[in-house]
């Protein structure tokens, strides 16, 4: 018992690194809530009252069906869906403590498996959120019909991988300036509110708005997502492939930084907090 496991190939040390990951993802889920079952309920009435929240607004501005040729109830879900997922993993990745965290020091443990232990656990609260809510909208309300699924859920994954790409960066940043850090990973998230383009569709803003939205990877990542969604609808002002390159220059970015900051971080550096 007191002789330290190594790993004697390389198969081994994957297998070993997968073990890892799970179980750290196991703790990230529970770390919330005593109850796991809970933990992953409050995941799924977290997202349903954000729905009906929006849903009740547009009802009240007497503008529901009038955005988009389908079921309006969708176009919410569509976006609400990919923003939680977006934002959650931001938020998780960011504050996983990879950097920072005291168990950093016992191996075989790693800035990588806490990384992704934060970001796999969100992945998994959200997509089953987004499952669930969809089920019993689909068997309790109405049928609804996706016209291409499986673009809508590479959307939802792209959207999980861009905000993951964030909060590397703000992870990042965290050890250097912790208080600003905070401050400005929780206003990317309010910003996103408004600029993730969830409330509207990207082909019926003015020419003069749209730079405000465009150089916000969530905005065109709904909008692409509605555009698989709907038969009727078409992106007109939205590129995937835009997506897709800022994407990888922003998880490049956060690995480099993560990369530099993890060899100059001290302990001192929390010693005056």
């Amino acid at each position: 018992m007191f002789v330290q496991r190594k790993n004697r190939n390389l198969l081994q040390a994957a297998f070993t690194t997968l073990a890892l990951i799970h179980h750290q993802t196991v703790y990230n889920m529970r770390m919330g809530d005593r109850n796991a079952v809970v933990g992953l309920l409050t995941a799924i009435l977290q997202s349903s009252l954000m729905v009906l929240a929006f849903y009740v607004m547009y009802y009240v501005l007497g503008i529901r069906g009038s955005l988009v040729r389908g079921d309006f109830m969708l176009f919410i879900m569509s976006g609400i869906f990919i923003f939680m997922t977006h934002i959650q993993a931001v938020g998780a990745v960011s504050g996983s403590g990879a950097l920072t965290s005291n168990m950093i020091k016992h191996a075989p443990l790693n800035t990588a498996v806490l990384i992704s232990g934060a970001a796999l656990a969100t992945l998994y609260k959200q997509m089953l959120a987004c499952i669930v809510i969809m089920w019993l909208y689909h068997a309790l309300i109405t049928p609804i019909e996706i016209e291409n699924w499986r673009g809508c859920l590479a959307m939802l994954m792209l959207g999980w991988l861009s905000g993951c790409g964030v909060g590397m960066v703000f992870l990042a940043m965290r050890p250097w300036w912790p208080k600003a850090a905070g401050i400005i990973t929780m206003v990317y998230q309010r910003i996103n509110m408004i600029a993730s383009g969830k409330m509207f569709l990207a082909n019926t803003i003015p020419g003069f708005m749209l730079p405000w939205f465009y150089w916000n990877p969530l905005f065109h990542i709904i909008d692409q997502a509605r555009g698989f969604a709907f038969i009727n609808y078409s992106p007109q002002r939205t590129s995937l492939e835009y997506v897709l390159w800022l994407t990888a220059a922003i998880i490049m970015f956060g690995l480099m930084a993560e990369f530099v900051t993890r060899n100059r971080v001290s302990l001192s550096w929390s010693m005056g907090k």
